[in-house]
């Protein structure tokens, strides 16, 4: 594991490296292994590429991103302009089944996402759209998945299946338990993206609703 020091060093390093980024903006810090972030950006979308970026850097493992969202006044959309660029985003993606979200924006960009969806997947999915989208500075994400009942055994058997098709290294310390549409994982991984694996192979499964992540870092 890396000092406080040098994870602090290594996160600025690689917000400096990504071009997407005006790092001159943000401040890190590392206590105990937990990176924060802070400073000011002029939309969510900015907010979140600085945190995907620190995730990227190994041995980030929690972080606190408390990175304000203030946008010039002069730049500002409107909601009904954030209404409709929230639409085409959704609209764009092919991944989601649109005809059952509903997005609603008030207040200077505050979005509300409503309706239902086939799976946890696609719960993360429509708020990731928007979370890229200009103008939106908040998002409440209120979407349900609507998905159909599957055996318990079922699920599981589609869950391992799914980890099977990774890195051995990945599926051999995981275990998979499934209560009713419930899926609780544990077990040791190796790095964040395998975690996010892990995870997402159980929230990509018709018939989960909820997961229990109990992953914790080798």
């Amino acid at each position: 594991m890396k000092t406080d020091a040098e994870l602090k060093h290594d996160v600025e390093h690689e917000l400096a490296w990504d071009v997407q980024i005006d790092d001159t903006a943000i401040g890190v810090a590392a206590h105990h292994g937990v990176v924060t972030l802070t400073g000011t950006v002029t939309s969510w979308r900015a907010k979140h590429v600085i945190e995907e970026a620190a995730y990227r850097v190994e041995d980030v493992r929690s972080l606190a991103n408390d990175i304000e969202i203030k946008q010039c006044w002069d730049t500002q959309l409107t909601d009904p302009e954030v209404a409709e660029l929230v639409h085409s985003a959704l609209i764009r993606d092919h991944a989601l089944e649109i005809e059952h979200i509903r997005a609603t924006v008030c207040d200077r960009g505050s979005v509300t996402l409503m309706g239902q969806v086939g799976t946890l997947r696609e719960r993360d999915e429509a708020e990731h759209v928007v979370r890229r989208t200009a103008g939106v500075r908040s998002l409440t994400n209120e979407l349900v998945v609507a998905a159909p009942h599957v055996a318990p055994i079922d699920l599981r058997a589609t869950i391992e299946q799914a980890l099977a098709r990774r890195a051995a290294r990945t599926t051999s310390h995981v275990k998979v338990a499934v209560n009713g549409d419930t899926v609780i994982l544990e077990g040791r991984v190796a790095s964040w993206v395998e975690r996010r694996a892990v995870i997402g192979a159980a929230r990509g499964t018709p018939g989960v609703k909820y997961v229990e992540d109990h992953l914790f870092f080798t």
